[in-house]
């Protein structure tokens, strides 16, 4: 691996705009933006709905930017930090794998250079002021009346719903915690474009509303400059490298099921500065991450991606097509087929933006000659091209078809890309056109303890916001049982939680809880440390 210092220099970033950590991970100074004008061409990857089958989103984001590598081209990626919830959870590492990763793939996984641990304790600071505040009587807010909740970096049901002061004569409340990953402060962080954007978006964060319908923000709670203190080196985005030697530009970490699921707006300019072709990614599949990425992020930046890229498997649409997950390695031409109508509705979700889109066939030593034809040939029904990728065995070299297919079909130029709603129409029809267009749904019910949340919002002024949709991640459906492409269903929202400093209103679906659970057997058991002081057992490590 070269030193961090030399993988800046080579896309001109110079040394003096370095905080290192190390030889191997650096934090860039924001002067690094100061006078550079955005050069580079966006390609969003994102993916068909995931399975326990694995589809290999961010190793084909990073085998991408090194296959552009490897046709020449100058390349960056600009990624998410993995949350330690689903490292010790189910997920057990988010950094690629085989010789697509981005290193020092066990400290990225970890505490990396410490965002997420800011990011906390500037969230749960807030936090604690408030309750100060309510125990002085130095605010108008009343106990029951405060929505803002506390936030830590695990997977851990039992924080879901807890009391606060309990047996105390005064003030006990129900609250709870969510993850780190669905904390607004991540979104304002990974939305703000500067330090003075960032204390404006801090200072409008609603805490809560009175009785009368008055939100009450943050910046009564004079919290913001002690928070800033906490988050200033956060801000400032990290760079690594790939196991090529790409630059890497992780920051940010949302969650694209319970939050908006993109890197933060400042890494992907920098590497858009820094370089002609940059890869970034969306959280799950395109009805989340993919949708967020282009409603929420692009709607707020500025940015706006020149192509898209969908990565599929012959093992997950065999999946989605009714296969059983121990048979997968046998040939199923008949629930494979029946599975592309989910690679199906997220090619039609995509193209509905203008954009090119490539099928990223990413390849497993199991599937037949004839499994993988069969997909290419039904992408051509769709009017797309479909490329193999090999990017975990071969790297760079496996991902030069991809590669070529991606600069082919990218336009001279890309036009303004058109959002799926306007910021005017009422929020329920926001909710209508992103359920009907991505999901296939046939419409959006709400339910009334919901529906009065959501009238309290619209009251205050808040409805012109965007809507990040809490839906899971398994199903186009708010149903995670429901595979392939479900039909004749509606999105049933519980409940909604406002984001006002970020700048969007969040609407829970079905069951999703904004705080994740452990697995039965978590990955945590297999994760250790050797005699060499090395980590072992992070997949992608």
């Amino acid at each position: 691996m070269k030193h961090i210092a030399e993988v800046g220099k080579e896309i001109g970033i110079a040394e003096e705009h370095l905080m290192l950590f190390g030889r191997d991970k650096a934090k860039v100074a924001l002067g690094a933006l100061a006078n550079k004008v955005p050069r580079g061409r966006l390609i969003l990857v994102s993916a068909i709905t995931p399975t326990p089958a694995g589809e290999g989103k961010t190793v084909t984001s990073i085998g991408l930017a090194q296959g552009l590598r490897a046709l020449g081209k100058n390349a960056a990626l600009a990624l998410r930090q993995p949350s330690m919830g689903p490292v010790f959870g189910r997920k057990g590492g988010a950094t690629g794998g085989g010789r697509s990763t981005v290193q020092p793939a066990a400290d990225i996984n970890l505490h990396f250079t410490g965002d997420f641990h800011a990011i906390t304790s500037a969230h749960n600071l807030l936090a604690s002021i408030i309750d100060n505040q309510l125990h002085q009587k130095q605010t108008k807010l009343l106990p029951h009346q405060v929505l803002w909740k506390r936030v830590l970096d695990v997977n851990d049901r039992a924080l879901r719903s807890v009391m606060l002061n309990a047996g105390a004569k005064t003030g006990e409340r129900k609250s709870g915690f969510d993850i780190t990953a669905a904390s607004e402060i991540m979104a304002i962080l990974c939305l703000s474009d500067s330090m003075t954007d960032l204390r404006t978006r801090i200072d409008r964060i609603v805490v809560g509303f009175t009785d009368d319908g008055v939100p009450i923000r943050a910046a009564e709670f004079k919290a913001t400059g002690a928070m800033l203190a906490l988050l200033r080196d956060a801000m400032r985005p990290n760079l690594v490298q790939t196991i090529e030697g790409v630059p890497a530009f992780v920051h940010g970490g949302p969650f694209a099921n319970i939050a908006h699921g993109c890197n933060s707006v400042l890494a992907t300019r920098l590497a858009l500065a820094h370089a002609d072709f940059v890869v970034t990614e969306g959280g799950f599949a395109f009805d989340l991450g993919g949708e967020k990425f282009i409603d929420i992020k692009c709607r707020q930046s500025g940015l706006s991606p020149d192509a898209i890229v969908l990565v599929a498997t012959v093992r997950a649409l065999k999946l989605h097509g009714g296969a059983l997950q121990a048979e997968l390695a046998q040939p199923n031409l008949a629930a494979l087929e029946k599975g592309l109508s989910n690679l199906e509705a997220h090619v039609t979700a995509a193209l509905s933006f203008g954009r090119p889109v490539t099928i990223a066939l990413n390849c497993f030593p199991t599937d037949t000659a004839e499994e993988m034809e069969k997909i290419h040939e039904f992408c051509r029904t769709l009017g797309v091209c479909c490329a193999n990728s090999e990017v975990f065995a071969k790297g760079g070299e496996g991902g030069r078809e991809l590669a070529l297919a991606v600069v082919e079909a990218l336009p001279p130029r890309s036009t303004p890309i058109e959002f799926t709603y306007a910021d005017d129409l009422p929020v329920h029809a926001k909710m209508e056109a992103i359920a009907k267009r991505f999901y296939g749904a046939d419409g959006v019910d709400i339910l009334p303890e919901a529906a009065a949340k959501l009238a309290l919002f619209e009251a205050a002024g808040f409805g012109r916001l965007p809507i990040c949709m809490a839906k899971t991640q398994n199903s186009l459906s708010d149903d995670p049982l429901k595979l392939g492409r479900p039909q004749g269903f509606r999105i049933t929202v519980r409940d909604f939680e406002l984001a006002a400093g970020a700048g969007f209103i969040v609407a829970l679906t079905g069951q999703m809880m904004r705080m994740p659970a452990l697995p039965k057997v978590p990955s945590a058991e297999r994760i250790d440390v050797n005699e060499a002081g090395e980590i072992v057992g992070i997949s992608g490590t």
